[in-house]
């Protein structure tokens, strides 16, 4: 019988601690090797840590017995720009036998973030063995971002997830009939206890800190710099209105430093003290360290991993003018985004509590507008749900201009619902776009 061999792919230390956690609670069933892949996925990974060198890495390495380096294997190509030619995916699946010691092991795959590479070329690479996929934080709770090769598809067996909105399934996947299955938050929270130990961080923060995450959003086009600089100061305001004279800031790695400089003097200015926490570690990892009286991040996963697996109060901040801005439409940042802006208070509006919501129907009427050709089935559900939930509150969750196209209600006011079925506006209208395209058509050619 021929040895069972499981390769897992990781590029961030939250999804290497997910697997980890997976191992120990023996969701991945039996196998005679594990074979960690870590791929560096920064814009420019010759300058950027990799997640091997990380603090606390080297606790999770025992869950392994080997760790290889993706961004090694494909050297000089970069992890999320590059993938096999499909008549080259012989060649790399012997030449990755060899090279890792695979031999003619069976091979089950565990990734991350499968619609993209890395982890659809190591899929691409290995064409018969199963997969199965482990859920990258709130954004499993959202469709699948494109439409994937049924080739790939109907591979996959198990969406491996943290149960960080309880009750709410995730849509990642249920094209395929995937079934989720949860990652034990105690087993997930022993894991990060572990990350807390290595990170060298102080026991204790001073007694009602606040903590403020930031995400680098400017550097995915989401924000611009300007305005994720004003996001941080109404951040810091927000928490300082709160009563928090002590005020810890997490930055991302890769942010800019003079957004620092700018915060301690805000900082200076409201008569709070800010204290820059540089170090590379999880958000997980300072909770558990530290325990601060506040979280605030505008849509981040760890807010939720804040309050489902460390009981601490958390705050939102910026969700508003992030789904006015997230384009297109099926961005897949769209459902963190909503599912924070609807379950977390805003740090500005302390007295304010969220308004009671259809969460399940919320994000069945979002994904299906999201990806109605991949989520077709769910059609009914958001009619359902725009119909009868559609309210200046929850109008923010959708853009006019999609409910149009797709036929949906809430396209146009109430008052005009008929005009959508009415035949002869709708004739009038297929007219005006046969003429319209016909004049384009026009126009586009050259004179001679």
């Amino acid at each position: 019988m021929a040895a069972r061999t499981q390769l897992l792919l990781a590029s961030t230390l939250y999804g290497a601690a997910t697997l980890a956690a997976a191992v120990d609670a023996d969701l991945l069933g039996p196998a005679d090797r594990r074979v960690l892949i870590v791929a560096n996925t920064a814009s420019v990974p010759e300058t950027t840590p990799s997640l091997e060198t990380t603090p606390g890495f080297e606790r999770l390495r025992t869950r392994f017995d080997a760790v290889v380096s993706w961004n090694e294997t494909i050297s000089p190509f970069h992890p999320t720009g590059w993938s096999p030619r499909p008549d080259d995916t012989p060649l790399w699946e012997r030449h990755l036998r060899l090279l890792w010691g695979l031999g003619t092991d069976e091979v089950t795959i565990v990734l991350e973030s499968l619609q993209v590479n890395p982890a659809m070329a190591v899929a691409q690479m290995f064409p018969g063995a199963p997969l199965e996929v482990y859920a990258d934080g709130l954004m499993s709770y959202g469709p699948t971002r494109s439409k994937l090769d049924p080739l790939i598809g109907t591979r996959i067996r198990r969406l491996l997830h943290l149960d960080l909105v309880p009750g709410l399934k995730p849509l990642l996947l249920t094209e395929f009939g995937v079934e989720p299955e949860t990652v034990p938050g105690e087993v997930f929270a022993k894991v990060l206890a572990e990350l807390a130990d290595a990170a060298g961080l102080p026991d204790d923060a001073p007694e009602g800190a606040a903590l403020l995450l930031g995400q680098y959003l400017s550097a995915l086009g989401i924000l611009t710099p300007e305005e994720e600089e004003r996001l941080h100061m109404r951040m810091l305001r927000g928490a300082v209105r709160r009563g928090h004279r002590t005020v810890i800031f997490k930055p991302h790695p890769s942010a800019p430093a003079r957004w620092l400089r700018l915060l301690e003097e805000e900082a200076d200015r409201l008569g709070a003290r800010l204290t820059v926490l540089d170090t590379p570690v999880l958000a997980e990892a300072v909770y558990q360290r530290l325990r601060p009286a506040l979280v605030v991040a505008c849509f981040s996963t760890a807010l939720f991993t804040a309050q489902a697996f460390y009981g601490l109060p958390v705050a939102r901040s910026g969700t508003e003018m992030l789904l006015e801005r997230l384009t297109p439409y099926q961005n897949s940042n769209r459902v963190p985004v909503t599912i924070v802006d609807a379950l977390l208070p805003d740090v500005d509006d302390e007295a304010a509590a969220p308004d009671a919501v259809d969460l399940n129907g919320l994000l069945a009427a979002v994904g299906y507008s999201m990806q109605p050709q991949i989520l077709p089935d769910l059609r009914p559900a958001a009619e359902r749900y725009l119909a009868a939930h559609l309210t200046p509150r929850t109008r923010r969750y959708f853009k006019r201009r999609r409910l149009t196209s797709l036929g949906l209600p809430g396209a146009v006011p109430s008052s005009l619902s008929f005009l959508p079925r009415n035949p002869t506006l709708r004739r009038m209208a297929r007219r005006a776009r046969a003429v319209k395209r016909r004049l384009t058509k026009k126009t586009a050619v050259p004179s001679s």
